[in-house]
């Protein structure tokens, strides 16, 4: 069996997913689609796959297996209901909408078509997280803590709160991802955020600092940093800690210290080909256990970064 995939947008991360899809030996690129006619033309020329620039012309059109929605949060419209009312199978890029009434409706959706459907969460695949995952299995955590700094997306709708929803939203759901997977479900938010000094990029609106205390379900607290107030350098770490061990993602790289001893992994995954492949392995076997981030645990993470920004308006803790 060979799937075949259309996916929705050709640029940033929709180009990553493309060239992993071309080079997996199960997957046929049937149809690209962008709003800008050239970008798809582009796109659809390299790959050997037809280009349009209107999503239900495309539905109407081909006969796909599978759907890549790799189009800014704004953007989805009702491509995912659409989709499933036809079979077609979804990745959809994280995050998987801007509120959580929307995310619900297409939720519900999902669910009454049967279809499976992954979710952009791709650091779920690095081979340091599932050690991290294993090793983390039989213990009690007592506090995870995470940070992500970096520059300012210089893309217009990155900047525009009703767009993207922000930073935490749309950039660093990648690390509340992570202390969810590692940690468990999050039953209380608390945050500050403010927009300081990067007030003089025209038409910004979302704020350039966060600061988030988590409650998990589990009685671990946790604390996530995070800004893009243009540090020349990215960094991202992620710190879980218990009785005698404490696990540490450094970028990618894993370090357990337990009892005075301390090892060290790199990851060796490519984790966008790793999650392409785990779909596409899905879709064929009609089995989802390949599939890491479902729609529900994207849901989840999204309810958290919205809550945080609940949090920040009321000056209350939000409880899930």
């Amino acid at each position: 069996m060979v799937v075949r995939v259309g996916v929705v947008g050709a640029g940033g991360i929709g180009a990553e997913h493309l060239k992993h899809l071309h080079n997996n030996e199960y997957a046929e690129l049937a149809a690209v689609c962008d709003i800008v006619q050239a970008n798809a033309e582009r796109a659809a020329a390299e790959f050997g796959a037809a280009a349009y620039s209107d999503f239900d012309e495309m539905l109407a059109k081909e006969q796909l297996d599978a759907l890549f929605l790799c189009v800014p949060p704004f953007a989805h419209g009702h491509m995912e209901e659409k989709a499933a009312e036809r079979g077609i199978h979804l990745f959809v890029e994280k995050p998987v909408g801007l509120d959580m009434e929307t995310v619900e409706r297409k939720r519900s959706a999902i669910e009454s078509a049967n279809i499976m459907v992954s979710t952009g969460y791709c650091l779920r695949h690095l081979d340091t997280i599932a050690r991290a995952k294993q090793y983390l299995r039989d213990k009690k955590i007592a506090m995870v803590r995470a940070h992500r700094f970096g520059s300012f997306l210089p893309v217009p709708w990155w900047r525009d709160i009703t767009k993207s929803g922000g930073q935490l939203v749309e950039q660093t759901t990648h690390n509340v991802d992570l202390m969810r997977y590692l940690a468990g479900d999050v039953t209380k938010v608390s945050a500050d955020m403010a927009l300081t000094v990067m007030d003089d990029v025209p038409g910004i609106t979302i704020p350039d600092v966060y600061s988030v205390n988590l409650l998990f379900a589990s009685g671990a607290v946790g604390h996530l940093d995070t800004s893009f107030v243009d540090q020349p350098d990215g960094r991202s770490s992620l710190e879980v800690i218990g009785r005698g061990f404490r696990v540490f993602l450094e970028g990618t790289a894993l370090t357990i210290m337990e009892n005075n001893h301390t090892v060290t992994y790199k990851n060796q995954v490519n984790v966008y080909k790793a999650q392409d492949d785990a779909f596409i392995q899905a879709v064929m076997s009609g089995n989802p256990d390949s599939i890491l981030a479902p729609y529900q645990e994207a849901v989840e993470t999204l309810k958290v970064t919205l809550s945080a920004h609940d949090s920040a308006k009321s000056g209350s803790s939000v409880f899930l």
